[in-house]
């Protein structure tokens, strides 16, 4: 929308937390994997594409990111980076921005652990001649109200159309195509490029654009209008009560990604299937007061039995105290390029 070609090569659910194909697969006839030409296509026509690794695109990388989590190497600093920028170098970027969250929802749960993963990527892409930045960022809980299949493309069209605004979401999201559109060129700085996402996003330009990369990729033309009439829901919603009134204090990221595996929304095994209606909505953040009148956040549930145990996990994950902890910045560091 505000004038690059994106193409975005992303992957599936591993460990607990979740993949960005697998949430755009819960978009009726949405196509993941097309082949090259879909690809140039669908940039050409939406300005973007996310899809996913096809046997014409990082065939070797899609073997490996199959295989990582029944070898417990998810967590490998140095099959991360490869992966990653196996993918993005496939792509032929000019320039690529890299989000790298640490916290109890992380990959990295420590900062020094992120930032050593940072500059590997960084390092990695620009040795190879790809201009490459990145945001260290805060996932020491959710990122947005949302957690789950559905429920985070629904967020995201929110967001989008206007009808949600989450400051987290948005700070993230705001800064990483701020430092995107400076790196290509398209602004002249980073601070600029950020206020021209965010007219771009308040215009309604950047709706247009995921309405088209929908539709060009084989979803309803309507999506972004009748989202509710596309978007699979769970039989079942039950609010998750805390166990006692207070403030939000610490968020484990972690074990509620490990809930909605729990509840059919992420894989144990490669071949395990998904189920895209279950997850969390409207999760508390921290420093918000939760009681009577405030749940912790709402079970999308396959049955009662299976939001009942959720809702212990859930309880278990969120510390409830009587005072907001100090607040935490969303960005911690920036990692450029090494001196050339």
């Amino acid at each position: 929308a505000c004038g690059a070609a994106v193409p975005m090569i992303s992957g599936r659910g591993l460990g607990h937390t979740g993949g960005t194909l697998d949430k755009l697969d819960s978009i009726p006839g949405y196509n993941t994997t097309p082949d090259l030409a879909g690809l140039r296509s669908a940039v050409r026509d939406a300005g973007c594409a996310i899809i996913g690794q096809t046997p014409e695109l990082a065939p070797a990388d899609g073997r490996l990111y199959a295989i990582r989590d029944v070898t417990a190497t998810v967590e490998s600093l140095s099959l991360i980076t490869a992966s990653i920028l196996s993918k993005k170098l496939a792509a032929g970027l000019d320039g690529l921005v890299m989000d790298v969250k640490y916290g109890t929802g992380a990959f990295a749960a420590e900062l020094d652990v992120a930032l050593e993963l940072a500059e590997s990527i960084v390092s990695v892409a620009n040795g190879a001649g790809l201009s490459c930045t990145a945001l260290i960022t805060d996932m020491n809980q959710c990122l947005g109200r949302n957690a789950g299949n559905a429920l985070e493309v629904r967020e995201s069209v929110d967001h989008l159309s206007g009808g949600a605004r989450d400051e987290r979401l948005i700070g993230v999201t705001l800064a990483l195509a701020g430092e995107l559109l400076a790196i290509g060129d398209l602004s002249e700085s980073a601070e600029a490029g950020r206020a021209r996402a965010e007219e771009t996003l308040s215009s309604g330009r950047a709706a247009e654009h995921f309405a088209r990369m929908v539709t060009v990729l084989g979803g309803p033309a309507d999506f972004m209008e009748r989202m509710d009439e596309h978007l699979p829901a769970a039989p079942v919603a039950q609010d998750v009560a805390p166990e006692r009134g207070g403030i939000v204090t610490a968020v484990d990221g972690r074990a509620l990604g490990l809930a909605i595996i729990d509840l059919g929304g992420g894989r144990r095994r490669v071949e395990d299937g998904i189920d895209y209606t279950v997850g969390l909505s409207d999760v508390a953040a921290i420093g918000e007061s939760v009681g009577v009148d405030r749940p912790l956040c709402t079970v999308h549930a396959a049955n009662d039995a299976d939001g009942e145990r959720a809702a212990a996990a859930i309880r278990a994950a969120i510390a409830i105290g009587d005072e907001a902890p100090p607040e935490m910045p969303l960005i911690r560091q920036r990692v450029g390029p090494p001196p050339s």
